[in-house]
């Protein structure tokens, strides 16, 4: 990882423990205190299902891109082993898609935890 890359992680997480804590800070009494961690693990589940998704998205557009191109690059330097190739880059792509949705999945579940 780049130095730039290991300043945002850092910054970003320093950002979200800010947050959480400030939510603890302005509770008033023990109900208040109950409701607003309620509140504040509820927003962390949020936040999570949806860096997890997007994440997800992410690796899956990037891998089925990686993917594509490999498949065209090989195409293109033997027109004749199309027919071989075609098959098993579509089932890699699939398998990739899959990966997305069981985040997709997961996604969901999580949100149900909020309500």
């Amino acid at each position: 990882m780049t130095k730039r890359t290991v300043k945002f992680l850092f910054m970003l997480s320093a950002t979200m423990l800010v947050m959480g804590l400030s939510a603890m800070a302005y509770a008033q009494g023990d109900d208040a205190a109950v409701a607003s961690a309620k509140a504040s693990a509820g927003g962390w589940i949020g936040l999570g299902a949806g860096l997890g998704i997007g994440l997800a998205a992410l690796g899956g557009a990037l891998g089925q891109g990686r993917a594509s191109a490999a498949f065209l690059d090989g195409v293109s330097r033997n027109p004749g082993a199309s027919d071989k190739v075609f098959v098993p880059m579509i089932l890699g792509l699939v398998f990739i898609e899959s990966l997305a949705i069981y985040a997709l999945i997961i996604a969901f579940l999580l949100m149900g935890k909020i309500a």
